[in-house]
C-alpha cells in the first residue's frame, strides 16, 4: 500500500515527506478556485509524490463545471483528477447521473489523464446507482487503512481526517502508480 493525502486550502503547512502521492483540491462548483493548489501541488512534486486534484462537485451546470475544474487546476500531464462527490455545505448534492456526466466530460476534456471518483461509503452504496467511477474508485470510509467496507474494487482509501485527511492506494510501488497515472 501506498501512502498519501489529500489538501484543502486549509492545509497550506503539510509536509509531503515520506509520502507517495498527493490530492490537492482545485475548485468547486464553477467560482471557488483553491488559491494554494500551485504551491501545495509543488511541494509534492518536490518530494516526489504523485500528484492528483479534485473538484467539488454541486448539483447543476455539470458541462461547465467540467470545463471550469479542467481549465482552472494546475494539474499537468501524469496528474490524477478527481470528482469529490458529496453533500454541499447546503446540503444538497449532484445526482448520480451528473455524477457520470461530469466524470465523461473530464474525461473528454482531457483523455490523456486518469480521472477518478471520490466519495464516501454512504454515497457508494446509498446514492450510487450506476458504479461508474472513470478510471477509479476513491472511496473514504473511515475504519482501518486498506479495509474500506465495500465489495467494489478501489484504487484509492481515505481512512482518516486527524489530523487531515489520509489516504492509502492500492499500488504495489510508487513507479506501478506513476505508469498507471500515465495511461497510453
Amino acid at each position: 500500500m501506498l501512502h498519501g493525502v489529500d489538501v484543502s486550502a486549509y492545509n497550506t503547512s503539510y509536509s509531503a515527506e515520506g509520502l507517495d502521492f498527493v490530492f490537492v483540491k482545485a475548485t468547486e462548483g464553477r467560482s471557488y478556485i483553491n488559491p494554494h493548489q500551485s504551491a501545495q501541488a509543488s511541494k509534492a512534486r518536490k518530494a516526489g509524490c504523485v500528484v492528483g486534484f479534485y473538484h467539488f462537485l454541486w448539483p447543476g451546470n455539470i458541462a461547465a463545471q467540467a470545463k471550469y475544474f479542467v481549465e482552472k487546476c494546475a494539474s499537468v500531464q501524469g496528474d490524477l483528477l478527481a470528482c469529490d462527490w458529496e453533500r454541499t455545505g447546503e446540503g444538497t448534492y449532484a445526482s448520480n447521473a451528473q455524477k457520470d456526466q461530469f466524470l465523461r466530460a473530464v474525461k473528454k476534456l482531457r483523455p490523456t489523464h486518469r480521472v477518478l471518483l471520490y466519495c464516501n461509503r454512504d454515497f457508494w452504496l446509498n446514492h450510487d446507482t450506476t458504479s461508474y467511477a472513470a478510471d477509479g474508485l476513491w472511496i473514504a470510509d473511515y475504519v482501518s487503512a486498506g479495509h474500506p467496507r465495500i465489495k467494489a474494487k478501489w484504487r484509492i482509501h481515505q481512512y482518516t481526517d486527524q489530523p487531515l485527511d489520509k489516504d492509502v492506494a492500492d499500488f504495489s510501488t510508487k513507479a506501478a502508480l506513476k505508469k498507471w497515472a500515465h495511461p497510453a
